[in-house]
């Protein structure tokens, strides 16, 4: 089991879900395991990006982007399915190929820019 935290962003959006909401998104992170970040699920999307493996965890309707930092998961961005399938539409990227976004910048600098608001 792993301890949980969330970025400025991720915490924002948390907040804004209803509390059965909230409850279900902590229990499905917080239920992960090593075996299932290790690949071994498809539950959970994994990518690279600047040497450091992120993992893509798809909750109702929201996307949950983390990363594994020794005993715990840090929840970098949760974003509602519609903003990030928008963004794909609009850089006509194929939404299940997660390695055509993490070759793609224009993806991340969107991304960061959810952090600055």
């Amino acid at each position: 089991m792993f301890q949980v935290t969330f970025s400025e962003q991720s915490l924002s959006e948390l907040n804004l879900l209803s509390q059965s909401d909230q409850l279900n998104l902590m229990e499905k992170l917080s239920s992960l395991t090593s075996e299932i970040l290790s690949g071994e699920n498809n539950s959970v999307g994994t990518f690279v990006r600047n040497g450091k493996t992120f993992y893509r965890l798809r909750i109702d309707d929201l996307r949950v982007y983390f990363e594994k930092i020794e005993i715990s998961l840090h929840c970098h961005f949760i974003l509602q399915k519609n903003s990030l399938n928008d963004f794909l539409v609009r850089c006509k990227m194929p939404s299940s190929s997660d390695a055509v976004l993490e070759n793609h910048q224009n993806f991340w600098d969107y991304l960061e820019s959810l952090t600055k608001k």
